[in-house]
């Protein structure tokens, strides 16, 4: 996933073997429950099945410590396949309604609203963070853009945003602080390289709560998750023994969370974050509902065509790293074998999560893990999409 990566550039349910398929133009609201059946099938299908089931087989624990659930959009509609359990201790299932927490993949979110709120004229990307954020006064920060912040090339790489991981957290003041104090290490400038970030994100998720006077939970659900009828997916606040604050009808569809070696890390809805304060918690989402993200990300469904507009431009190219690789507004660009990709990994010590388009193909998949350090986008970049987009 390239944490804290430097990069200088020029500027089926397959639960316990079954599958099914469902056209993208039903709402995830028809999509939850059980008894889901194959409304289409064929030789394409079979393929994609066998595809898929190939490496999201291997990422599945064998003693049942963590599974998978996948989405593949191919041929106009979408397969699912789940391996594995929610969790061991009750041997409770993985469906594509299981709510998974997401890590990075949430970025994508973020970007969307910057996106949208570009093209309604409400913010630019050349604007100064310390617009929206006027504590910011140091020497360094206050020459960051929101575009630098979207696309990873501000710059910054605060301790929290790389290994060796610390002990440590902030509040918003010290945050804030931290930032005005923060100087380039290796003679980093605004612009000029790609460097991942959390902390950028953070900062990016300050900037759009105070343009808009609202919650970060609130404006993904009212600009994103609504109008999408993404009804499974939300971002909600960190409780005090580190777990997600939500209804227990969510909580009764959350994974419970386990290491590479199967360790449960955890409760079901555990979030783990550097940063004290509101809105910093991880998101949560499913296999049906991110496959409706997928699909709009590709162009399909019924959609507002501003909201549309705003998906495509997050996955513009922003900035050139090299011949293979390129940065977009959270997405990642990659020429290295076959087709083009433009994918967003996400990952956790106890949560794997990767999204993935070939938009050139309209062909997309989701795979999401309750056990960590699996890195899902390795095997989607290199076999998975190549392979899919043969069909």
């Amino acid at each position: 996933m390239r944490h804290g990566a430097v990069n200088r550039g020029t500027f089926v349910d397959r639960r316990r073997g079954s599958l099914f398929v469902l056209g993208m133009i039903l709402a995830p609201s028809l999509l939850i429950g059980e008894g889901r059946r194959s409304i289409a099938n064929g030789t394409m299908d079979n393929e994609a099945e066998r595809i898929v089931s190939r490496d999201i087989q291997s990422m599945a624990a064998a003693d049942g410590s963590g599974g998978v659930a996948a989405a593949i959009h191919i041929g106009g509609h979408t397969l699912f396949l789940n391996e594995g359990f929610a969790d061991r201790s009750n041997e409770r299932s993985i469906t594509s309604d299981s709510l998974f927490n997401v890590a990075s993949v949430r970025k994508l979110f973020e970007a969307t609203l910057v996106a949208q709120g570009v093209l309604r004229g409400e913010l630019a990307l050349d604007e100064p963070v310390n617009k929206y954020v006027g504590e910011l006064q140091g020497e360094y920060i206050r020459r960051v853009t929101i575009g630098e912040l979207a696309t990873h090339t501000s710059g910054l790489l605060l301790p929290t945003d790389h290994p060796p991981w610390p002990n440590d957290s902030y509040s918003f003041a010290r945050f804030i602080d931290t930032l005005n104090a923060w100087t380039p290490q290796n003679g980093e400038q605004p612009g000029k390289q790609r460097i991942y970030t959390h902390a950028g994100y953070i900062l990016l998720q300050a900037a759009l709560e105070r343009r808009y006077g609202t919650p970060i939970g609130t404006l993904i659900e009212g600009r994103i998750l609504k109008p999408l009828g993404m009804n499974s997916t939300l971002v909600p606040e960190r409780g005090p023994d580190n777990r997600a604050i939500m209804s227990a009808q969510f909580m009764r569809r959350t994974v419970q969370g386990y290491s590479f070696d199967g360790m449960p890390i955890g409760p079901p809805g555990n979030q783990q974050s550097y940063y004290d304060f509101s809105g910093t918690g991880q998101m949560f989402s499913s296999a049906c509902d991110l496959a409706v993200l997928m699909a709009a990300s590709l162009g399909e469904g019924p959609i507002d065509p501003q909201l549309r507009d705003a998906l495509q431009m997050t996955q513009r190219e922003a900035f050139r790293v090299d011949d293979q690789y390129s940065q977009a507004m959270a997405w990642e660009i990659n020429n290295m074998r076959g087709p083009t990709t433009v994918d967003k990994p996400g990952g956790l010590n106890n949560a794997s999560a990767y999204l993935g388009l070939v938009p050139e193909r309209h062909l997309g998949i989701v795979i999401l893990s309750n056990r960590g350090d699996i890195h899902p986008y390795e095997a989607a970049r290199s076999t998975i999409l190549p392979d899919l987009a043969k069909l």
